[in-house]
Formats: structure tokens, sequence, C-alpha cells
């Protein structure tokens, strides 16, 4: 079954969240869903049905500036005036707040995709002791200079405005590698029907603004800092899983890195999965059902 409802953040944005269950069962752990950029937690509907089937609860919203949510703020590609990006992970904060509240006998797991993957790794650094284990898929390694030139740059811009400029810089190269392109989004995956999907979607593939570069830039800096991954907890379970033919893991160079980084703070149980051919919707794969598989397994595990 599927609910849906809103939550109101600290500052009084409304968030919109999806909860995915079997009624009149007691999950044996709730899994919360981070979306990436220019998507909408509705996309993992397949995924969280099969989690569900799996005996999990799980939960995911609409981040600021996406789906509902940003479609309630009125601006897309947008997350706040200021401190967008940490606002943007407490909202995840706010919500395992809300799943604890319903159940709060059991672990709670938090997977993030991408752009949700470095908001997860924001909330890391100040909340791991309220998580049981993490799940990162698509994430990268960001060098901190780089980044820093991305904010420079984009604070340059109109910060309402769509930036074409900053879009173009984030993702004008992730199809360069790719034999026999038939759009411009083949990065995503290697399923056709997937990619057709993502392109016919309403709420998918928009250009985000510059103020909303200006904040991921700030979240990258923020998520290499070594001295703030040092106070993640040491013994959280991290499962890393990334396509080798992912751009924003740099064909798994990137993950890697973001594996050793984590090991380097201390963090005693990574684990990195990597799958041959996999681009970077690992759960909109042609063989997704051997991820969902291996996700399943791990937090079982996890659990143990």
């Amino acid at each position: 079954m599927e609910q849906t409802f809103w939550v109101t953040m600290k500052d009084g944005t409304e968030v919109f969240v999806r909860k995915w269950y079997k009624s009149n069962t007691q999950p044996r752990a709730a899994i919360q869903l981070s979306h990436g950029m220019v998507e909408h937690i509705g996309r993992y509907h397949e995924f969280a049905e099969y989690l569900v089937n799996e005996g999990f609860v799980v939960y995911g919203n609409d981040h600021r500036g996406h789906g509902y949510t940003g479609e309630k703020q009125g601006l897309m590609g947008y997350f706040a005036e200021e401190d967008g990006f940490a606002k943007t992970a407490d909202d995840l904060y706010q919500i395992t707040e809300v799943i604890k509240a319903e159940f709060p006998s059991i672990p709670v797991f938090l997977l993030g995709h991408s752009m949700g993957s470095f908001l997860v790794r924001y909330y890391l650094q100040k909340y791991s002791k309220n998580i049981n284990g993490v799940i990162l898929s698509g994430t990268g390694y960001f060098p901190t200079v780089q980044s820093l030139a991305g904010k420079q740059l984009a604070q340059m811009l109109p910060p309402k405005q769509e930036s074409k400029l900053m879009n173009s810089l984030a993702f004008g190269s992730y199809n360069k590698k790719i034999k026999n392109q038939n759009t411009s989004f083949d990065w995503l995956s290697g399923d056709e029907t997937a990619i057709q999907n993502y392109i016919d979607d309403p709420y998918t593939g928009f250009i985000p603004t510059a103020r909303f570069f200006y904040d991921l830039m700030d979240g990258l800096i923020q998520i290499h800092n070594r001295k703030d991954n040092k106070q993640i907890r040491a013994d959280v379970p991290m499962l890393i899983i990334s396509g080798d033919a992912d751009p924003v893991g740099n064909y798994s160079k990137g993950i890697w890195k973001t594996a050793h980084m984590f090991e380097r703070a201390g963090l005693k149980n990574v684990v990195t999965m990597l799958f041959t051919d996999g681009r970077h919707e690992l759960l909109n794969e042609k063989n997704k059902e051997v991820v969902f598989e291996a996700i399943n397994n791990w937090i079982s595990q996890s659990m143990k």
C-alpha cells in the first residue's frame, strides 16, 4: 500500500512524503530514501514495492525544489534563500524522526542516490547516532578546489533563474564515453525504457537555478571536510554501490576514493560494490533485480 502526506519543516517549508507499507504487518526495518537531482521520490516506486515485499516499510520525500515539494514552493530547482543544502539534509532528519515516532522499536536505514547520497553524507556528519546504517548509490568524490570554483561562478549568476551554464558544466561531459548515443540522458541507464520514462516525466530533467548549484557546491565542500567526517560514529554500517560506467563516480575511481575517505575518517564497516557496465541509476538498470537483492542482503546482514 502507499500513503502520502506533508511534513512541515522548522522554517515552515512543507515537504511531500510517500510511505510504502504492508497493512497490519510489523516491518523488520524502515528504509528511508533520498532521491537525486532533478527527479522525485515517485520514481522509486518499484524498488520500494520490492522492499515492502521483503518485510520493510519505506519512506521517501520530494526534496526542496523537486517534485510536489518544489511545486508547492513555487520554484523548481531551488532549495532555499540561504543554507539550502543544510536545510534539505535536515529535512531528512526530521523525516527520520517521523519514522521513529511511528515505529520506535525497529532499525532505520537511509539510502541516498546521487545528490541524495551527498545529502545523506551531510546527515551522517550530524546525526549518525540516530541511524542504523546507510547506503550510498551513485555517489562521487569531488576535490574541494573544483567545488569552490563552481560555487564562486554560481554566486555571480541570477540566483532564481535556471542556469544552463552551470547545468552544462555539471552534466555536459557525462555522455562522452557512451557509444551510439540516442539521448543526452543515456548516461543514466542502459535500459532504453527507463531513459524514455525519464524523458517523458514532467518532474525530471529540468534545469535548476544558479542558487541551487551554489548550494550544491557548498554541500560538496562540506561532505569532504575531514574534521566533520571524523564526527561520524565509527561503527555505522555503510554500503557504497555504483556502476563502473557511472561518470558521477568517475567510472569507479571516485567510488574507491570515497570509500577510502570514510575509512580514513575511522569508519570500520564500509562495503563497496561495483556493478559491471552499470551506469548512474543502478535502481533503473537492466539488472536492477540483482541490485535490489544485493541491497536487501546487505541490510539483512547489517541487522544481525
